[in-house]
């Protein structure tokens, strides 16, 4: 399909208390269990866009390059009255050209979701999301845990079996 990654990861980047776990989220467990355990391709801002790059040329080609969007729903994130560059090209990628699937990870409970922007409350109507629980970060390293599982089901297939 032409596609280069299974995922491209948006993520919340405001550094802020939190911000601390969602970045070991997004940089170690993430691909610890997604790409060595599962065998999928992520592309996460900071790691796979280059410095010197266009940022907005090179987020756009990246998810153009990805059969997934993932997003981090967080409080900060709800609290943003200007959405990143990246989430805004998601959702219009998402929602207008019906482009990737969206997978929504919920880090942290936001209760209601009257704060997200419009299309993000869309997409939940429509698929909901999935939660991350205090009990995962026991044995966050299982790719077993309920909440991998909900992940994985919404990933593309993968070739290497898991």
């Amino acid at each position: 399909d032409g596609k280069i990654y299974d995922a491209y990861v948006i993520y919340p980047r405001n550094y802020t208390n939190e911000a601390n776990f969602v970045e070991y989220f997004v940089y170690q467990l993430m691909p610890d269990i997604l790409e060595n355990k599962c065998g999928y391709k992520l592309c996460i801002y900071g790691r796979d866009i280059y410095p010197g790059e266009d940022t907005a040329s090179a987020i756009e080609k990246r998810m153009q390059k990805s059969r997934r969007l993932i997003i981090l729903l967080t409080h900060q994130l709800t609290n943003c009255k200007e959405p990143a560059y990246d989430q805004h090209i998601a959702l219009y990628n998402a929602l207008i050209q019906n482009d990737a699937k969206v997978i929504l990870l919920e880090m942290e409970t936001i209760g209601t979701y009257e704060k997200l922007q419009e299309s993000l409350r869309f997409i939940i109507k429509q698929q909901g999301t999935v939660k991350w629980k205090e009990q995962h970060t026991v044995h966050p390293q299982s790719s077993n845990s309920k909440f991998w599982k909900q992940v994985r089901y919404h990933m593309p297939m993968t070739l290497k079996s898991s």
